[in-house]
């Protein structure tokens, strides 16, 4: 059982980032359904129109409906934040499981891999990567899970070597149950404390990762909108169209705000539990 202030705490962070995430889950819906205006349509007659009731975003400086970008870039920050943690928690899990359990060589072996990636900044890793495959949505998608994977790696590596010593696992092992089963059956469920607030942070910081390179023009590429690109594209415009720095600024902000008080509640939620 939680205690009555921890479990206010949770339930604020989980309001918080739900309110926050939702205005962007809500600019994703609506992409899919009802965007008001080609988000990629040009108009030389609508050139940096300032918010109106016809564009409540305004215009940037090719007469596209901002509004309507955001919301096509809400869909390739959602769908690249969540394919790269997913690529990076599936080879965190494969990679730092086996390390922790079994020890000796592989982990040797495995960690050493991990930390030679880890000694490095993630985004030049990224770059580097992306710069030599060729910038797309897909090539960052992949060099940002790569990046990430040490991370859960290690996650999981350490509970597993905590976790292998308990007296469950050792009945298992009496039982002649299978390392692959125990590791997978027995050992990853209970490293769902850890993992799940990692892996609501990893979304966080994918997200900004993706905008940082979309910015620097090796994300997601022209015509595709992106935060980050839309960020680039009117550094020329700041003081003139600030309407165009506001609002993507305010969405990816949005964003990352709400999966990290969404983090914040499934850590207190469980440190709560384990207090009690």
């Amino acid at each position: 059982m939680q205690s009555k202030a921890s479990s206010f705490r949770a339930r604020t962070f989980f309001i918080t980032g739900a309110v926050f995430l939702g205005i962007v889950l809500l600019a994703f819906v609506m992409s899919l359904i009802c965007s008001p205006y080609d988000p990629n349509a040009t108009s030389a007659k609508e050139i940096l129109l300032p918010p109106s009731s016809a564009h409540i975003f305004g215009t940037d400086n090719f007469g596209r409906d901002v509004f309507s970008r955001i919301l096509d870039a809400s869909k390739y920050t959602i769908f690249i934040s969540i394919a790269g943690v997913a690529i990076a928690l599936i080879l965190g899990v494969v990679s730092g499981l086996p390390a922790g359990y079994f020890g000796g060589f592989p982990d040797r072996v495995i960690m050493l891999f991990n930390n030679s990636i880890m000694c490095f900044p993630g985004i030049l890793l990224a770059l580097v990567a992306v710069a030599v495959f060729g910038p797309s949505m897909f090539n960052v998608v992949w060099a940002l899970g790569l990046v990430f994977a040490p991370t859960f790696a290690r996650v999981c590596r350490a509970g597993a070597m905590e976790l292998k010593t308990r007296d469950f696992i050792m009945h298992a092992k009496v039982m002649k149950v299978k390392p692959l089963r125990i590791m997978y059956s027995h050992i990853l469920p209970n490293l769902m404390p850890q993992l799940l607030p990692a892996t609501v942070i990893g979304l966080a910081n994918m997200a900004l990762f993706e905008s940082g390179m979309s910015y620097l023009g090796l994300g997601v590429q022209p015509p595709d909108a992106s935060f980050g690109k839309m960020l680039a594209d009117c550094k020329a415009y700041v003081l003139t169209a600030p309407w165009l720095v506001v609002f993507p600024s305010l969405m990816l902000i949005f964003y990352i705000l709400g999966l990290y008080f969404l983090s914040e509640g499934i850590r207190v939620s469980y440190s709560g539990r384990s207090d009690s």
